[in-house]
């Protein structure tokens, strides 16, 4: 098993499937690649399953489980958050590689504007997008700028504990749910008792643990989190659709005051074929924005965004999928398929090969303001 993800990581991969019944396979650059021929028996992959799980309750009980968390190292192979569950009644592990070096903001090629939201002092800062977007990757970037250049007590509450950070300047306290503390509810009560600056929760899965966050937030803390939500738009009308609709007025009410920023990636083939690279739309919650949140006009904040990228630093996807096609990372078509707005998008990046043919392929922003 370990030849066999070794040769997975060696080639990139993000992601390995090991299923019974089915070859033992690997996502690399986003594709699903067959690292064996022969398929997996049943009691082989319960035998992986049994080696991966590192709590003692866990392994004796290991056929009664049907979904469960953990991390799982070994030396000179890395760090994997391993998820073990049930399929037509046997076993199947998804394991997900984590890299031993923490990366910075330049390492993932995110635009620097997350460094100065990570260096805010309150309020809430999302990082969304649907699951294998490299959320989890972005927050950690997002800690180590904290941690190089300022001091803070940082606490965070993971399932499982993903990267691990070392103190720099700041203090990080790094909890995991079901060992450390039993929910991510609990955690998140007792963090507010700790004497934090800033609170990293692994995500927010329901409106109590939302609340806890906006309350976090509301006496002075900055709480960094995640969603599965695709774009800045829809992550605010989660939140508050979380909530019975009687709370929804006051939810929308604390949510304009508490939230700082939305960041939302989509991972995307490179052009050269070397990897992928993230598409990123930067919402930061201006007074023009916090208005739009309270008068229930969510539908227009995309174009506050757009509008707000010289002030701000904020971003559409559109404008920066237009940023990577003219750039040469991505291609056109991908772009495209990941736009937002296709039809939009199509015709602004039609403009600007008219115009750039005829300007001596001078640089524009090709998807910026409203209108």
């Amino acid at each position: 098993m370990e030849k066999i993800i070794k040769a997975a990581i060696d080639r990139g991969a993000s992601d390995l499937h090991i299923k019974a019944g089915d070859v033992f396979r690997a996502r690399i650059d986003g594709k699903l690649v067959a690292m064996t021929k022969q398929a997996l028996t049943p009691e082989q992959t319960r035998a992986i399953a049994l080696r991966l799980i590192t709590n003692d309750k866990a392994r004796e009980k290991i056929d009664q489980l049907t979904d469960y968390d953990c991390s799982w190292g070994a030396p000179g192979i890395g760090r994997f958050r391993v998820n073990i569950l049930r399929q037509r009644s046997s076993f199947m592990v998804v394991m997900r590689v984590i890299p031993f070096k923490v990366p910075t903001v330049a390492d993932l090629a995110l635009p620097p504007v997350y460094e100065k939201i990570a260096e805010v002092e309150r309020g809430m800062v999302l990082v969304t997008g649907v699951t294998g977007s490299g959320k989890s990757s972005s927050l950690a970037a997002m800690m180590r700028h904290m941690n190089e250049t300022m001091e803070k007590h940082i606490v965070t509450l993971e399932e499982p504990i993903e990267f691990l950070h070392r103190d720099v300047r700041s203090s990080i306290t790094q909890r995991e749910v079901g060992t450390d503390t039993e929910s991510f509810r609990q955690g998140l009560r007792a963090a507010l008792r700790q004497d934090p600056d800033v609170i990293v929760l692994g995500e927010l899965r329901d409106a109590e643990t939302i609340d806890t966050g906006m309350k976090a937030a509301e006496t002075g803390h900055l709480l960094l989190s995640t969603l599965h939500t695709p774009d800045a738009q829809t992550t605010i009308m989660r939140m508050i659709s979380m909530f019975p609709p009687e709370e929804h007025d006051g939810v929308r009410l604390r949510l304009a005051e508490a939230l700082h920023a939305v960041i939302s990636q989509r991972l995307l083939p490179r052009m050269d074929g070397k990897g992928r690279v993230a598409a990123c739309e930067v919402m930061i919650v201006t007074a023009a924005i916090r208005d739009l949140i309270l008068q229930q006009r969510i539908g227009e904040i995309r174009d506050f965004i757009a509008d707000g990228r010289e002030q701000y630093g904020m971003q559409t996807f559109d404008q920066h999928l237009a940023d990577l096609v003219t750039q040469g990372v991505v291609s056109f078509d991908v772009a495209l398929a990941a736009s937002t707005q296709p039809a939009d998008f199509e015709l602004k990046m039609n403009m600007f090969r008219q115009g750039s043919e005829g300007a001596g392929h001078q640089y524009m922003d090709v998807t910026g303001g409203r209108g």
